[in-house]
């Protein structure tokens, strides 16, 4: 090295590390400085610091000439600014943990989609649309990141968090705060809508068998680089920070775990799942070892989990072999409270259940008292009262042999004692107490105890019976009885007359603050209409000051009946309308549609006195609680709604009473429920006109009632179905707003969904999927396949039922929104798959979108499923209707695509006209991925496989052309047999191609 080198290295060596007018992500950005800064032992800004400041400046909105604000320019610099957010993150490994303890929801939530982006993952695809085996190894892993992340950050949302002590008000922190806040709200709505996909995106990865990568900052920078040199190397299997496939499927596993067990609070079934997972969890870390390096599983919290999901889903095996965390909430489930009281009484002598168990479960226990009783019949309220008691002196007991103090609800319970009161504890404590094997401690804690209670007992025939007894014989020595007699002796009447009694701290009633809090609790946890009139009444008997109806921010009412509510003058009467409403409405909500009835009656019974706008309401409220019944319990069935609901959901349609506040889902319901049960006659003859202009859902419901009547009659005959097609292109239609510059071009600014409709797309998306009514689904989605097809730039059409129906063309093509359209029509398939998934129609359409889409395994799937439904899985012939030439050649194309040759050679004699021209290019392919010469036996075109024989000498491939010669020579292939025996043969060897193929792709 030269002098001068050396002089110029060693300047660069001592230059400052931050310059100091410049900040620390721009002297980042300029001097390229990063890895350097992040290889400090502990550097400064940390790196999670970093990311939230790259991110940001690359997120500031840019404001333009006229001082409009613009969004955030994409350029060179902003650009620069993300990968450098990027790069910080894989420094870290793409650590869930650290990223989500350091970075908020919405800066994690962008550094996500920045790294989705940045991996090729196509904007505006559904992840759960994708799959993930074909993926590049750094794409699918990008996908999985970000669903771990979406349900590790709803599970986390669901617990509780404590709120940090406010400092001095600043109004620029509390309006930053406010809109973080709005933010990771929206967020988490988004993802909470989308857990269902994200879940079955995780649930696919436990089914991959090859190891991930992921980015790291080297594969970073060459994307940065030249993003089409890299394409190769980052989709390859060397490229990036490997993830063997024991970890990925660990974390998964353990994600997915939390995520079951989070939803198993409101469907006690998905504990199993949650279980699963959890076990598996634990068998892959045995497996990984101390080898992992990527794997982070919190153990202590997974044994948290593992452990309640015993309890919560026991196994099959028998009673003695359950814990005793089990043993108790099978208890409590089965309503069988003297058990558990049995079971707390063995624990006092082996303290294997936690204090802080015990406690949550009496506090259970008080609150179904305060509930007015529990669900099982054989329990009142009354018995509940001594179920607490019972299980109360249990844990006391358990506590005084800790050496704890007494707790206040035992003193509570215990303010007015009898003989049984007095027996069972008494009874608790012998069988508590091992006196040959206890130690000195115990018993001494014992005694104290029992004669604590003596002294806080009046009457002397309690006394009596504890001082009588043999355990507080045995363990009170004969001076301390005399003493313990002596002091009671004082406290008599008879002899310490002048002197007034000292009052217990318990016998002082509670404050007017304390019994009102206490009764708004119980007012929050009552679904007893009438328990809630006495505790609202006790409440304003109390104080006029309060408005209840506020009291928990989960009672919603709909605006439009609130304003009305509100209004109603006397307080108790607005307080009693208001929350009888808000708690009919949540347990409908929450399909407890029994208790919602009887709230609903109670509020019809007190509106009815005053209100006849108000009992309009409830009765329209009545018949939507009415519909949600049906359709949840003998609906699902089949069985037709009784005709006096029919009649009122017509006469609800028909109402034209002035002034009275409707809810629109109300009417969107009905309208669908009369699709649903075929009142088509009804929708088309009888609907007053009236109807038909002022609301969009019956005007909508009328037009797919009589396309539904007109399909079998003549195409000039369908009327309806141009007017249907018109509605639905003018929903579907966006209008653009156009500025003209000051050099007089005029330039398209924005487009927004047209208004011209008679509603919104996403109205008109929730509607439909109320409907279950297959034809009626049907015609939906060939309208919209059809709107689909109608696109400029559509290569590969999609197939429907009834698609002739529809217009070939529209007038102004560039008025509909066309990626909207596409992915209603996604929407649609997989809603009406989830209704049936044995419409081979719907299934059809669902594979053509996937070929559409490039998904071409997936495609097969949906092709292979549509023909098993028709055909008892192969078993019979698939309907010639089902598949069609255009299907068989899509099949065709996506083997060929797969690379599996010899299939498209077997599926070329599916054909109406057998491709011999596709069936001899593709057996010359010698690079097949498929079973090639085992699938011989599923030829029966001679032609074909004499140019196999022909081929296999030709490369000199003896073996193979021995199997070609052998499948020719079979008997039933001979050209002589009958046409019928010919026939035979080609469908049992259908069958057999077709079901060997299912298997492949199921």
């Amino acid at each position: 090295m030269s002098a001068e080198a050396a002089d110029r290295e060693a300047a660069t060596s001592s230059r400052p590390c931050t310059p100091p007018q410049t900040s620390w992500f721009e002297f980042l950005l300029e001097e390229s400085l990063l890895e350097k800064h992040l290889r400090k032992p502990c550097p400064d800004p940390a790196p999670v610091q970093l990311i939230v400041q790259f991110l940001e400046q690359a997120s500031k909105p840019s404001v333009n000439e006229q001082n409009q604000v613009q969004p955030p320019p994409d350029n060179k610099r902003n650009r620069i600014l993300k990968l450098l957010a990027l790069k910080v993150a894989a420094h870290l490994k793409w650590d869930l943990d650290i990223l989500e303890k350091s970075l908020s929801v919405p800066v994690l939530n962008m550094l996500l989609n920045e790294l989705l982006c940045i991996s090729k993952v196509p904007p505006g695809t559904k992840h759960v649309d994708m799959d993930l085996a074909t993926l590049p190894p750094t794409t699918a892993m990008a996908i999985l990141l970000y669903n771990r992340w979406a349900i590790r950050t709803i599970v986390q949302s669901s617990f509780p968090v404590k709120q940090a002590k406010p400092g001095p008000p600043q109004i620029s922190v509390m309006n930053q705060m406010q809109q973080e806040k709005e933010l990771t709200e929206n967020i988490l709505k988004v993802l909470k809508e989308q857990a269902s996909d994200s879940i079955l995106v995780l649930e696919a990865a436990l089914k991959l068998n090859k190891d991930l990568y992921v980015h790291t900052m080297r594969t970073l920078d060459l994307l940065a680089v030249e993003p089409g040199m890299v394409n190769g190397e980052t989709e390859s299997s060397t490229a990036g920070l490997k993830i063997r496939t024991e970890e990925m499927q660990c974390q998964v596993c353990y994600d997915l775990g939390a995520a079951y067990f989070q939803q198993g609070s409101t469907n006690s079934a998905v504990y199993e799942n949650a279980r699963e997972k959890f076990f598996r969890t634990k068998e892959l870390i045995a497996e990984i070892g101390s080898l992992s390096l990527h794997c982070t599983i919190d153990e202590k919290r997974l044994a948290g989990y593992c452990q309640a999901c015993d309890v919560l889903v026991p196994s099959d095996s028998t009673s003695q072999q359950l814990t005793p965390y089990s043993q108790v909430h099978i208890c409590l489930r089965s309503g069988n409270y003297q058990d558990v009281v049995k079971i707390f009484i063995e624990d006092n002598l082996t303290f294997s259940l936690p204090v802080q168990f015990r406690q949550s479960v009496l506090r259970e226990l008080f609150q179904k008292a305060q509930q007015g009783g529990s669900t099982f019949v054989f329990y009142r309220n009354e018995a509940l009262d001594e179920i607490c008691f019972k299980v109360c002196a249990c844990n006391t007991v358990r506590d005084i042999l800790e050496g704890r103090a007494i707790s206040v609800q035992f003193n509570q319970l215990f303010l007015r004692p009898n003989k049984e009161k007095i027996d069972f504890l008494l009874e608790v404590c012998s069988r508590s107490i091992n006196l040959e094997k206890a130690s000195d401690s115990l018993k001494g804690n014992m005694a104290a105890f029992l004669k604590n209670v003596c002294l806080g007992l009046e009457d002397l025939q309690y006394v009596f019976m504890i001082s009588s007894h043999e355990l507080f014989i045995t363990l009170l020595k004969d001076e301390e009885r005399k003493l313990l007699v002596d002091q009671m002796r004082k406290r008599s009447p008879r002899v310490n007359l002048c002197i007034k009694p000292v009052t217990s701290f318990y016998d002082i009633p509670a404050s007017a603050s304390v019994n009102i809090g206490q009764l708004e609790h119980q007012l929050i946890l009552s679904v007893d209409p009438w328990r809630i009139r006495q505790i609202l009444i006790e409440l304003h008997g109390m104080t006029s000051e309060r408005q209840f109806w506020t009291v928990s921010n989960k009672w919603e009412v709909p605006s439009v009946y609130s304003g009305v509510i509100l209004g109603i003058k006397d307080n108790l009467t607005r307080d009693l309308v208001y929350i009888l409403m808000a708690k009919g409405l949540h347990c409908s909500t929450v399909k407890d549609f029994s208790h919602a009835k009887q709230l609903f009656a109670a509020c019809l019974e007190l509106v009815t006195e005053f209100s006849p706008k108000l009992r309009q309401v409830m009765l329209n409220e009545m018949l939507l609680l009415d519909i949600h019944t049906h359709e949840a319990g003998t609906g699902q069935s089949g069985e037709r709604p009784p005709s006096d609901l029919i009649s009122r959901v017509r006469g609800y349609l028909e109402m034209r009473l002035p002034d009275i506040p409707l809810r629109q889902v109300i009417a969107e319901e009905c309208v669908a429920f009369m699709l649903n049960w075929r009142e088509n006659e009804y929708l088309t003859l009888q609907v007053p006109a009236f109807l038909l202009q002022n609301n969009p859902y019956v005007k909508l419901g009328q037009l797919l009632a009589a396309t539904c009547k007109e399909l079998p009659g003549p195409k000039e005959s369908r009327r309806t179905a141009k007017d249907l097609w018109e509605v639905v292109v003018q929903i579907c239609s966006v209008s653009s707003q156009h500025k003209r510059g000051n050099d007089g071009r005029v330039s398209l600014i924005k487009q927004r969904e047209s208004t011209l409709g008679i509603m919104y797309r996403s109205e008109l998306l929730s509607f439909i999927k109320k409907l279950r009514e297959p034809l009626v689904l049907t015609i939906i989605l060939s309208l919209f396949v059809k709107l689909h097809n109608v696109r400029e730039d559509i290569v590969n059409d999609i197939t429907a039922e009834h698609i002739s129906i529809w217009p070939s063309s529209i007038p102004n093509l560039q008025s509909v929104d066309f990626e909207a359209v596409a992915i209603t029509v996604k929407e649609l398939v997989r809603y009406a798959l989830s209704i049936n998934p044995s419409t081979h129609s719907w299934l059809i359409i669902q594979a053509d979108i996937y070929f559409a889409t490039n998904q071409y395994s997936a495609a097969l799937h949906y092709y292979l499923q549509a023909g098993a439904v028709c055909s008892d899985f192969f078993n019979k012939a698939v309907p010639p209707d089902v598949y069609t030439d255009q299907v068989i050649k899509r099949m065709i194309k996506c083997c060929s695509l797969l690379n599996c040759h010899t299939q498209v050679a077997i599926l070329c004699q599916f054909l109406r006209e057998i491709d011999y021209k596709t069936a001899f290019k593709s057996l010359q392919e010698q690079n097949s991925h498929d079973a090639m010469d085992s699938y011989y036996d599923y030829i029966w075109d001679v032609t074909i496989l004499e140019y196999l024989t022909y081929l296999h000498h030709k490369r000199g491939e003896t073996d193979k052309r021995q199997i070609a010669i052998k499948a020719i020579g079979q008997t039933e292939l001979n050209a002589s047999n009958p046409e019928e025996v010919l026939q035979l043969a080609a469908q049992r060897r259908k069958k057999k191609f077709l079901q060997a193929m299912a298997k492949l792709y199921f």
